[in-house]
Order: structure tokens, then sequence, then C-alpha cells
């Protein structure tokens, strides 16, 4: 099925010039994901990228013993978008966090056009520098900040990509999420309940406070988001 630029709600997509737009879009297929699907194991070919129109996948880091997610994307972005420069294998298993419509495009065809238009090289270039950056601030938090604020700045960058402000997560799934263990998880919700950040049952999350979540993920938050906005606008 055709796609026209104005219908699509991938920013990647949206943000590219026509011209540029027009040598991907015969090459863009529908596809639709559940929530915990898997649309690749780690260290496997990926013979296609995928454009988010809705939906979230987790890039996870797969351990013997524990995984931990790495990156997160959403209709800002792509997975899969270095393809465009040659690569062919996926270095994290990638994991659907929420139900998700993509259009994916063979990667060779995605390399085909890149090789020949500078202006679509370029914007998949600044795309991936703003992942580098969201995993650089991942690294960051992991490493420096508590599991409160860890958690916070999770459901902040969950709450951007998603329409609805309920966030339909488990404890288990949050503690997979953050590489720790779920009682850790559990007591980290219960403090941002206390404080009216969110409010937690059933297992979905409804943010009710952004101003204190983001307070408490400090300067974890908001670098990515930023840099993004930088690159593309409000396309």
């Amino acid at each position: 099925m055709a796609q026209s630029q104005s219908s699509v709600r991938n920013r990647l997509l949206r943000a590219l010039s026509p011209e540029d737009f027009g040598r991907l879009e015969p090459y863009l297929q529908q596809t639709t994901l559940r929530m915990r699907d898997t649309l690749a194991e780690a260290n496997t070919l990926l013979p296609n990228a995928y454009f988010l129109n809705s939906g979230i996948i987790s890039l996870l880091a797969d351990l013997p013993e524990d995984r931990i997610e790495v990156g997160m994307c959403g209709r800002e972005g792509a997975v899969g978008a270095a393809a465009a420069f040659g690569v062919t294998h996926t270095a994290h298993k990638l994991l659907c966090q929420a139900d998700a419509e993509l259009l994916c495009i063979a990667t060779a065809r995605l390399e085909e056009a890149v090789n020949k238009s500078p202006s679509l090289a370029a914007t998949m270039g600044r795309y991936l520098q703003a992942v580098t950056i969201q995993v650089g601030q991942t690294a960051y938090a992991n490493a420096s900040l508590n599991i409160e604020a860890r958690l916070a700045r999770w459901i902040l960058m969950t709450d951007d990509r998603l329409d609805s402000f309920e966030l339909p997560l488990t404890h288990e799934f949050l503690a997979s999420m953050l590489g720790t263990r779920r009682p850790g998880v559990t007591t980290a919700v219960h403090v941002l309940e206390g404080a009216r950040m969110i409010r937690a049952e059933r297992g979905v999350i409804t943010v009710t406070d952004r101003a204190k979540l983001e307070h408490l993920a400090s300067d974890a938050y908001g670098l990515a988001e930023s840099e993004y906005d930088r690159f593309f606008g409000s396309a």
C-alpha cells in the first residue's frame, strides 16, 4: 500500500525531503508487533530496517545471567537504521515493549537509497548520532543514579513514545528493563507513588506529574531528547 509522507506518524520519515521520502516509499511495507514480541535476537542478521509509526522497541543487552535495556525506539526513529551504512546485523535483542505499527524496508533497499542521496545519508547519520547520545545517557544513568531516578527516566522516555498516559508495565518487566531485582522496582514504584509522580495499579502506570519525574531523573533525561529536536525539529 502506498504511503503518503503526510500520513506517516514516524518523525524521521516526516523529516525527510519529499525527494528522499520518495526514494523509500515504494519499498515500505506495513507490519505490526504485539507487546513482548521479539523482533530479533542479539547477534543475528537483520534483513529489514523498521520505522515505527507507534509503539516501542527496546534494545536489550542480553547477558548470560541477565539482560538490561540500553536503548529505546519509538515513532521518533527506526530500528536497524545503521543498515543505511551497510550494517546488516543487530548486536542487541530487539523486544517490542508496547504494541507497535511499523513500516519496514529491506536493508539493501535502504542502503541503496542512501548511497544515491547525500541528503538522506546526512539525515540518517544525524539520527544515529541522536541514538548514540541516548545510549550514552542510559549508560550514565545505570552507572550513577539510584533506582528511583532510573525508573523516573525510563517512565518519561516511555511516556514520550506512547499516546496514552497509561503505560502497561508490570514490576517484573520494569525489573528486566532496568537490570535490577523486582523488590527494588516495587520499592521504587512505591516511592514515586508516594511523591504523587505516578499512579500504579493492575499492571498499569499512569503519569500524574511529569515535572517531578523530570526533576528526579535530573540530567540523565533531556539531553538526548533536546538533541533529537535540534536535529529534526517538530516534524
